[in-house]
């Protein structure tokens, strides 16, 4: 469960670093990438609603994402 205040769960992110090779993770390290993802995805997500909205719609779908990551 996430703590208070974080929207992305840390033990994941950990896992998921520990999966891709690494065989200790730093504290440091997960809120560094948790800090990144967080402010990638608000971005991509502002981007993906700016496309919706242009299209008509009120509803972000899966188009909408693709096209805001390129």
């Amino acid at each position: 469960m996430p703590r208070p205040g974080s929207i992305i769960p840390k033990a994941p992110i950990s896992k998921l670093m520990q999966k891709e090779g690494a065989k200790r993770v730093s504290e440091g390290a997960v809120e560094a990438l948790t800090s990144y993802l967080i402010d990638y995805a608000s971005e991509l997500s502002e981007r993906a609603a700016k496309i919706a909205r242009h299209s008509g719609r009120k509803t972000i779908k899966a188009g909408d994402i693709k096209i805001a990551v390129k």
